[in-house]
Formats: C-alpha cells, structure tokens, sequence
C-alpha cells in the first residue's frame, strides 16, 4: 500500500522574497513547512548571498515550473571594484587586489559591451551538475572541471550607480535564462583591468511577475498565527496569497476545448480543435485551466502536462 503523502494538497504559486543568508532550498522548505503542503518546488536557485524573487510552485503547478525556469530575468547588483575573490562574490577569497583607475566614460563603455548575445562558461561555483554533483562539489576541493558553454542574453545592463571613495558601482540587469550576473561582474572587472566582485545581488523580477507581489518569511509566518490566534485552518490566510498556477504560462498561445473534450484530455487522449500552432500551448477546458497539450504529428491536441483534476 502506498504511503500518503506527508502534508496538504496546495495549488498555487508564491513569490518568496528569499532573505540573504539562506540558500533557496532551506527557503523552499521554510515556506513549504509554513503551508504544511504535499509537494512544493522552487524555480531557479538564488546564492545564499543573494536575495529577491524566488517562485515556489505548490503542488500541481510544479507541472509548469520549466516554464519559469524559461523565463527571463532581472537583477539589481552591486560590485566592488578592485578585487577578484574565489567564488565572484563576497562569500569568497580575495584573490588579488588592483588599483582602480577608471572613470565614469569608461565604465559606461565596457557596461555597454555586455549587450546582446554571447556565450558565457559557468562559474565552478555554480550549482550546475557534473557527474551527478554540483560543480561547486569540485571548486570547494580546488578541482577544475569541464564546463559546457551556455548562450545568454543580456537584453539590458545600466550603470545606475559609481561610488568612486568606496570603489564600487551598481547595476541592473535584464538577463535570458541561465545567466550568471556573478560571472558578468567579473568579466567587466578584467576588462577594466582593476577586478571586481559582486558585493550585492537582488532579482526584482522573474518573467513578468512584478516586485510588489513578493512575501517574506515573516510575512507568512504571521498569517499562519493569525490563524492559529483565531483558531481557523492556515488556508484561510496563506491559500489566498498563491498566485493562479497558469501564471506561468502568460506567453504561451491557448486554445479552449469544451468539458467532454476536457476529461478526453486529461486521460491522455487527442483532441480534435482545429489548427494548432506549434510549440507548447495553454489549455482551457469548459473555462478552467486544464493544462499544457501540444500538436502531435496528426494535427491533433496532445496533453504534454495535464492537471490531475482533469485525470479523475
């Protein structure tokens, strides 16, 4: 006999503002434990350092978490200039110091020159996998390991800031999927020769979730005692908080199917509807979301992530 699941069954999506200090899965397992829910994922790993957007996807919605992990993003980082350490950030050794010699003109030129696409190797203290573990396994025991080349986009990178007394500058970054800002900090502190390293980092937005929708920690934790403190389930409070899982999906084309057509689709039957563009698309069946389907060879609508409602 299967055993049950540990926790309630939540459906939804929470944008943490992960706190600095804690890695994102001791974040997740924070929030997890706070709506005491079945099954809950995070989409995309912030540095302990780091802090900002996290997206939690609450049961179901971990079906559709890939598309948020797709998705582009933004960050608002601050570097010091004139030293290199280990890792690109604070948390490392400083391994060499530089004199800075750089003024505003030359800052704005070599920001500018991160623009566009280009290709970008992993920091080895990343948490990319090789041979099943972590890279920062390896950079931790002083072992360098082979790293793949990754296509990144910077869609946009600002100088908002130069502090000139204390050597450091801040930015913000409008990045594609997989970007490592740490990795871009350093690069920019080579090619102005004096080194650099990121002292702050903070993702203001996933996709396009807006800042303000954030919750922390503490924010939650008092909803689960306001509840307690009036005896009524946690749900009332901390459910009302979760975003529609079919957020996710906003870029996505949809297409509607009616109920019959729904249940068909949720058992992992074709659906005939009429021309299909390709790629992955949206489903609503009779008004609710039913899931991810897309066109199979035949010109037919196939569940490539279905809900279990739609399956019972």
């Amino acid at each position: 006999m299967a055993r049950r699941s540990k926790g309630r069954p939540v459906d939804g999506i929470l944008l943490l503002h992960k706190p600095e200090g804690i890695s994102s899965n001791k974040a997740l397992q924070r929030a997890k434990g706070i709506y005491y829910a079945q099954k809950a994922g995070h989409t995309g790993a912030l540095d302990p350092l780091a802090t900002g957007m996290l997206p939690i996807c609450f049961g179901e919605a971990t079906k559709f978490s890939q598309f948020l992990l797709d998705t582009d993003k933004t960050y608002v980082v601050r570097a010091k200039l004139g030293e290199r350490t280990t890792t690109s950030d604070s948390d490392g050794e400083v391994v060499e110091t530089r004199p800075v010699a750089v003024t505003q003109e030359m800052l704005e030129e070599q920001v500018a020159s991160f623009l566009g696409e280009s290709d970008q190797y992993p920091s080895m203290y990343s948490a990319l996998k090789y041979e099943g573990k972590p890279l920062y396994f390896y950079a931790r025991q002083g072992i360098e390991v082979p790293r793949k080349c990754r296509k990144i986009n910077v869609f946009s990178l600002t100088l908002d800031e130069y502090d000139a007394e204390n050597e450091e500058i801040q930015m913000t970054a409008h990045v594609s999927k997989g970007t490592y800002i740490r990795t871009i900090v350093d690069d920019l502190g080579e090619k102005l020769g004096c080194g650099a390293h990121v002292i702050m980092l903070h993702r203001s937005k996933v996709g396009h979730y807006p800042s303000d929708k954030m919750l922390t920690l503490e924010q939650l934790e008092e909803k689960l005692n306001q509840a307690k403190a009036e005896e009524l389930p946690a749900s009332t409070y901390l459910d009302e908080l979760l975003l529609p899982m079919d957020t996710a999906l906003v870029d996505l084309p949809s297409v509607e199917i009616d109920e019959t057509q729904g249940i068909a689709f949720g058992h992992g039957q074709t659906v005939s509807c009429g021309e299909l563009p390709d790629g992955p698309i949206k489903v609503v069946a009779n008004g609710q979301f039913a899931g991810v389907g897309e066109r199979n060879d035949q010109g037919l609508l196939k569940a490539k992530r279905a809900l279990s409602s739609q399956q019972d």
